[in-house]
């Protein structure tokens, strides 16, 4: 604690919380002028080391062992992937470009425990940063209020299947989920097999699936391809 005089007075001032200067921190962007930018705004904590690509964000991570690693890489998900295994302990705040659906659970399923949009201000920045390393979920009000729409959804009222599959996409998967070959699929649905084709490599892409069995297990969990054949 500070003590201040004042005309007579004491004016007590309470110091800086302790968890700031505690903190310490890893910037990932691929971008030198918004490392820049992340290390003047994260200038009350301790910014151990920056890195511009994936890999160097894994090394400096498993070297420093950061509380808070702050990433903005387009390839992201390599990192989050790493981390998952070899150092699940770091907290992961995402700096995004969009605040779509589809982003926001892939954030949630790699694990990251705060997801801001890159225009969020100085406080919003260093207030996420507190709440991670404190073991917090911090999410911007876009963010948010997704979150809130996809889990608060009135009971009753299902949520469509994949919405980031196209309905033709949503068609494939829903007779991929049934057992039908591509041949029988483009029979269908009239369409030539190398479209079929195409089609799924879009759906394992969005769906990020490995295989053909995997896009299958996880549309039938979702309700596709019951009762049908």
């Amino acid at each position: 604690m500070s003590n201040v005089a004042a005309a007579g007075a004491v004016l007590t001032l309470p110091a800086r919380p302790a968890v700031i200067e505690a903190v310490t921190v890893v910037v990932a962007s691929g971008e030198p002028v918004v490392r820049l930018g992340l290390r003047v705004l994260c200038g009350d904590f301790d910014v151990v080391a920056e890195a511009a690509t994936a890999r160097d964000a894994v090394r400096e991570v498993l070297l420093h062992r950061p509380d808070v690693l702050v990433l903005d890489l387009v390839d992201g998900e390599t990192v989050l992937a790493e981390l998952r295994r070899s150092a699940r302990d770091v907290a992961v705040l995402a700096l995004a470009s969009t605040d779509d659906d589809d982003s926001l659970r892939a954030a949630l399923r790699s694990g990251v425990r705060g997801y801001l949009h890159k225009d969020a201000n100085r406080d919003e920045i260093v207030r996420a940063i507190q709440g991670v390393a404190a073991g917090e979920m911090i999410f911007g009000p876009a963010a948010a209020d997704r979150l809130l729409g996809l889990v608060g959804r009135p009971l009753g009222v299902a949520a469509t299947p994949f919405p980031g599959l196209t309905g033709r996409e949503r068609e494939v998967l829903n007779l991929v989920a049934a057992g039908l070959s591509n041949q029988l699929i483009a029979r269908q649905l009239r369409l030539s097999p190398k479209t079929v084709s195409n089609h799924l490599s879009a759906i394992f892409a969005k769906l990020r699936t490995a295989s053909r069995a995997e896009a299958i297990v996880l549309a039938r969990e979702a309700g596709l391809g019951m009762g049908m054949v």
